[in-house]
């Protein structure tokens, strides 16, 4: 029964601190017998001022949290589900791009974020991803991971059904949701999203969220998940404080949960 680690983290405007607080965790969690951590989207800069932003995103190659995270998970030897980092790709356009890391430190698979978060709020804020960001456009999934076929997705990409049908077809035993939720929908939303997504894919929901007050003026919901194929959570952080979490992944309640309720199996296609 593999362990997990989450990192409920509050990444500010420096990607050297939040690439050193990464590599603290990914020390940690692999210290406290985690064989896998996982992070939040964001995780190596959060800043909504553009233009700052902009002299810390880098290309791939070139950007600091994912050096220092492939080089620590090498030297603890666990595998690492970074949320997501910003990356210069090219063209004057970023990705929020998702990456798990194995144990030797090499990048087992790279995911784009699909769905941009273009939304006005009633409470005031306003976000405009696209104007920054190029979506991705593809399902990524990686097997052999100590939770299987791991699905791969990012924040807002929770409220599309049709990606998350697409990972339960694809059999994916456990998918990651990391995220930077708003406070307002975090707590109208949150823990209904990530639980009714665990029970369509009938897989285990790993969700490693930001959380709290952060240096470029926005505030976070934090509550990072874990929530089995039944649809229970087994770990809630809460919304307070950063840190570490951990969880026991019983990967035969998979098989168990799709056995009882075979809602993969009976799938029909729907008339359009």
């Amino acid at each position: 029964m593999p362990r997990i680690a989450l990192l409920q983290m509050t990444s500010g405007v420096d990607p050297v601190a939040n690439a050193a607080t990464l590599d603290h965790a990914v020390t940690q969690a692999a210290g406290e017998g985690a064989a896998m951590l996982f992070t939040p989207e964001m995780s190596g800069l959060l800043d909504r001022d553009r233009k700052r932003a902009a002299h810390s995103i880098a290309a791939e190659e070139e950007t600091v949290a994912l050096a220092r995270v492939r080089d620590a998970a090498s030297r603890a030897g666990i595998w690492v589900s970074l949320g997501s980092l910003a990356v210069d790709a090219g063209g004057g356009r970023w990705a929020n791009r998702a990456f798990v890391i194995d144990p030797q430190g090499q990048i087992a698979a790279r995911y784009d974020k699909i769905h941009m978060f273009d939304v006005d709020l009633a409470s005031g804020e306003s976000w405009r991803e696209s104007n920054a960001y190029q979506a991705g456009n593809g399902v990524t999934t990686v097997g052999d991971t100590p939770v299987g076929r791991l699905g791969l997705t990012v924040c807002y990409d929770i409220r599309f059904p049709a990606l998350f049908d697409a990972l339960g077809q694809a059999r994916c035993d456990c998918i990651a949701i990391p995220a930077a939720f708003t406070v307002p929908t975090g707590t109208a939303h949150w823990h209904v999203l990530q639980r009714a997504r665990a029970i369509e894919a009938s897989a285990f929901v790993v969700a490693a969220a930001q959380v709290g007050d952060h240096e470029d003026g926005r505030r976070t919901y934090g509550h990072s998940l874990v929530v089995d194929p039944w649809g229970e959570v087994l770990l809630d952080m809460g919304g307070e404080e950063p840190g570490l979490g951990f969880a026991d992944i019983d990967l035969a309640r998979i098989a168990e949960v799709r056995a009882q309720v075979p809602s993969l199996a009976n799938r029909r296609e729907i008339a359009k």
